[in-house]
């Protein structure tokens, strides 16, 4: 099975949503994702890997996220995406001429990726697709919002410390892992504190 990476932002109560959508506006933030998924050796590309909901809550104009393989998992057969192949679950059939497809299932998504040009799979979303995915996952990139609080949120991901082993990886590590340099430390963007963090599995 191909690595997975998991990529979240979350407070430190691991809220993650409220009402379908995310409770901070982190342009920066927003950026660092846009990066760490994007970064792939000359030839290869990533694939993003969510569920329906994650995806709906992309504006539409910004999907299918560009320079990535985007898999949105969904149950039904008919859903419509930008451009959208459906991947039946026993058929590991090629999709290199889209940048956007429709699995029903995480087999079925990951059966998407298993392709030549594929360097790293990351999982991004939502709550449903991290607990499922987390006993899987290596690694997780977490953008851990320190304050505000956001106690509004009504939607969080598992504690993931408290499932398995993990190592908070440092921040060397992390810049050598998505290759590229990092802003070290807590900041603050638009009233919001967060610091970038990589965990790897032990």
């Amino acid at each position: 099975m191909s690595r997975l990476t998991i990529i979240v932002a979350a407070t430190t109560s691991n809220g993650i949503g409220v009402g379908g959508r995310l409770p901070w506006r982190l342009p920066k933030e927003m950026r660092y994702f846009a990066k760490v998924t994007s970064q792939a050796p000359e030839g290869k590309r990533n694939a993003v890997l969510m569920g329906r909901n994650t995806w709906e809550s992309i504006p539409k104009k910004f999907r299918p996220l560009p320079n990535r393989l985007n898999v949105v998992i969904s149950r039904n057969k008919e859903y419509a995406l930008y451009v959208a192949f459906f991947i039946p679950q026993t058929v590991l059939s090629s999709v290199r001429d889209g940048q956007a497809v429709l699995a029903p299932n995480f087999e079925g998504a990951l059966a998407a990726t298993e392709q030549d040009d594929v360097h790293r799979n990351f999982i991004i979303g939502g709550a449903q697709l991290y607990t499922e995915t987390l006993s899987l996952a290596d690694r997780v990139l977490m953008t851990r919002i320190v304050s505000p609080a956001f106690e509004e949120c009504d939607v969080k991901m598992p504690d993931f410390l408290a499932l398995g082993h993990w190592r908070q990886a440092s921040h060397k590590e992390l810049e050598t892992w998505v290759g590229f340099d990092v802003v070290e430390g807590e900041k603050e963007e638009n009233g919001v504190r967060y610091e970038f963090q990589m965990w790897v599995r032990e």
